[in-house]
């Protein structure tokens, strides 16, 4: 449906009312015609309400938009430019169309410099004319109207985005401030932790000392239910040093007080040594412990110690979830002179949704109170951070109920001055060389 134009004449002549309204009976347009004789004039009308609306100044200006203006080139108390002004006053933008008298042309140039959209002369008033004049119009207001209304919305935007902008400095500084508490406390655990563990050591290496000395033959001759004692004290305080150690570890690495010590060693002794470690471990399940070298040179220019404990960590964890079965070690060559370290099980596996978070610290899939499997939840973080720290990167493959795999990447020789040395001899003078240092 057609919008219906609401269409306002401001004049004193009710003939220019009546040759508009018909003329405008003629255009193919819906039109809603009002009028007032005086812009000043808030009471007066010069129509019949039988003829059209009644309206005064407050009615003209302030109940209804109008999409056209006609004003008369003379009013009562005004001529046009002055009206155009106070109607300029009124902030109103409706297009203005003054209708002037045939000797009146000299004013033309005033009028719409005035702001004026038109003009027409009434000599000149025919359908044709106003019918396109008003089409015209109509357009303009219809585009000032857009214009107004994108503004307004624009204004609203960016009263909104600023005070979004105010909301999220102030939320960007509490997330600041508590990111600072944060680190605070994270620093103050990390040196309580360390602190002690530190402290626990020395009583908990005193206990093992003396468990081991009571257990020796020529100390003193035990009975089996003694000695049955005395080694679950020295088994119970070896895994209570481990948990320490583990503590002190993950302390120092939070710290950033651990650094590379890079040395020349045979890592295949270096397996074989750690795994005689947790043989024991092993024995007590019955699980079998596989190793699959397929390195040709075993000579290795890393950080011996750390390598070490990644290689324990990940095999002490591939043990304790693991009930029957094998674990399986296999190390092989990679290309850009690195090597792969990978462990796998036949354990019990890692859902899919843990595996995101395995490496976190203190995290262990069974966090009940009534935990089957004990530990602190910080071996696989620390051998994740090691293995950082010696440019590597370690991954995990696993399926709940068919066990695990942790694949460690890492390079076989640290840049150094002594790493150069290892391209320039032998592969059996670098094994005679390292076997000598070990």
């Amino acid at each position: 449906m057609e919008e219906t134009r609401k269409i306002l004449v401001v004049s004193r002549e009710k003939e220019d009312y009546g040759l508009l309204c018909k003329v405008f009976s003629q255009i193919d347009i819906s039109l809603e015609v009002s009028a007032v004789d005086d812009i000043d004039d808030e009471k007066s009308a010069i129509l019949p309400k039988s003829h059209g609306a009644m309206l005064s100044l407050d009615d003209a200006w302030h109940s209804t938009p109008y999409d056209c203006i006609f004003l008369n080139h003379h009013l009562p108390q005004d001529n046009a430019l002055t009206t155009i002004e106070k109607l300029q006053s009124f902030a109103i933008k409706t297009p203005i169309i003054v209708m002037i008298d045939g000797n009146n042309k000299q004013d033309v140039t005033q009028i719409i410099a005035s702001g004026a959209t038109e003009y027409i002369s009434k000599s000149d008033l025919c359908l044709t004319t106003l019918a396109k004049i008003l089409r015209l119009c109509i357009r303009l207001g219809d585009a000032e109207k857009k214009v107004a209304q994108t503004t307004q919305k624009l204004q609203e935007s960016n009263e909104l985005i600023s005070c979004q902008n105010q909301e999220l400095a102030a939320q960007k500084e509490l997330i600041q401030l508590q990111h600072l508490k944060l680190l605070e406390v994270s620093q103050l655990q990390s040196q309580f932790l360390g602190a002690i563990s530190h402290e626990l050591r020395t009583p908990m290496n005193a206990v093992i000392g003396f468990a081991q000395l009571l257990l020796r033959p020529n100390f003193h001759q035990l009975t089996l239910q003694q000695k049955d004692m005395v080694e679950r004290i020295l088994n119970n305080g070896k895994h209570l040093l481990m948990l320490l150690n583990e503590v002190l570890e993950f302390s120092g690495l939070e710290n950033g007080d651990i650094t590379l010590k890079p040395e020349l060693f045979d890592l295949s002794q270096l397996i074989k040594t750690t795994i005689a470690q947790v043989r024991s471990l092993a024995d007590e399940k019955q699980l079998s412990i596989v190793i699959h070298n397929q390195l040709q040179n075993n000579v290795v220019f890393n950080d011996k110690n750390k390598m070490k404990q990644i290689l324990t960590n990940l095999l002490s964890n591939a043990i304790k979830f693991t009930e029957s079965g094998s674990i399986c070690l296999e190390i092989a060559e990679l290309p850009g002179n690195k090597l792969a370290i990978a462990v796998q099980d036949t354990g019990i596996g890692i859902a899919t949704g843990d595996l995101e978070r395995i490496f976190e610290p203190f995290c262990q899939v069974d966090q009940g109170n009534s935990r089957k499997y004990s530990g602190t939840g910080l071996g696989l973080a620390i051998a994740h951070s090691l293995v950082q720290i010696m440019c590597g990167k370690i991954t995990v493959n696993s399926q709940l109920g068919e066990g695990s795999v942790f694949r460690v990447e890492l390079p076989r020789q640290i840049s150094s001055p002594i790493s150069q040395q290892i391209k320039e001899v032998s592969p059996t003078q670098v094994v005679h060389s390292c076997r000598k240092l070990l």
